[in-house]
């Protein structure tokens, strides 16, 4: 069976700076990493204890999301009084 490579949505990669060109696979233990734009490759270990997640655009909070803070609307019935 072929192993599927998959690309990481957001990921910029560390020797070219190209977003969206990042794609990992796991084989044997192991987890890999590849730029399709330059040759950047990366190999780890798999650990049993889970990873702290690569921030991408994706999963990243926005300036904006940590400024609003969440407000309880209350809306009003104009005939009732």
């Amino acid at each position: 069976m072929a192993v599927q490579k998959r690309f990481i949505a957001g990921a910029v990669c560390p020797r070219c700076a190209e977003m969206d060109k990042i794609r990992t696979w796991e084989q044997s233990g192991v987890r890999y990493r590849d730029c399709v734009n330059c040759d950047f490759f990366e190999q780890a270990p798999i650990e049993e204890e889970t990873a702290a997640e690569l921030e991408t655009r994706v999963n990243r909070e926005r300036e904006e999301q940590r400024r609003n803070t969440i407000q309880t609307v209350r809306i009003l019935d104009p005939g009732r009084r």
